[in-house]
């Protein structure tokens, strides 16, 4: 049994969740989420205290209860406080400029880099070298962290490229005569 699954989900004032069949839906200050839970999972709610129970004894059951509880989990934490992945630029004339919902970068190509930042993610740059995207959603502002980092990950000979802000680029030794 997944003892992360077996955590009750509290849910903070001002936040509603609400379950109607196999869908969830969380309210909050900063937006609104809905995810469609899978049959072999029980979601239950009782004041302010959200269950997750698997339906049967089966594999599928038990593999998934524990993480239909951490996307639960997850989605409540989006809506009240939010999720937030902060990138680093590191090399020379590599940087980066947010123009509403478009991120500019220049990162040693022969043009500039644009992407377009989905629905429900806000992008920053305090610096020209960090890029901060924030969102409600954790896996979208995830996904469009590691592609902003797909365009140019960090080498490993000067770890030049874009990084997370926590990453530790493992330096290689170059080569000898």
């Amino acid at each position: 049994m997944s003892r992360i699954g077996k955590n009750p989900i509290n849910v903070p004032s001002g936040t509603q969740v609400a379950i109607s069949g196999s869908k969830v839906e969380v309210k909050g200050a900063l937006g609104v989420l809905s995810r469609e839970i899978s049959e072999l999972v029980k979601v239950t709610q009782e004041g302010d205290v959200v269950s997750v129970a698997p339906v049967g004894d089966s594999r599928e059951a038990r593999a998934l209860y524990g993480t239909t509880r951490a996307v639960i989990a997850n989605m409540v934490t989006g809506v009240t406080s939010g999720f937030e992945k902060k990138l680093t630029l590191v090399g020379v004339g590599y940087r980066a400029q947010a123009q509403g919902d478009k991120l500019n970068l220049s990162l040693g190509f022969s043009h500039p880099v644009v992407h377009q930042m989905p629905a429900g993610i806000k992008v920053e740059t305090p610096q020209q070298t960090e890029v901060l995207i924030k969102g409600v959603d954790k896996q979208l502002v995830g996904q469009v962290a590691a592609d902003v980092r797909g365009y140019r990950p960090p080498e490993p000979y000067k770890g030049k490229g874009v990084r997370y802000a926590d990453e530790r680029v493992v330096m290689k030794e170059t080569k000898k005569k």
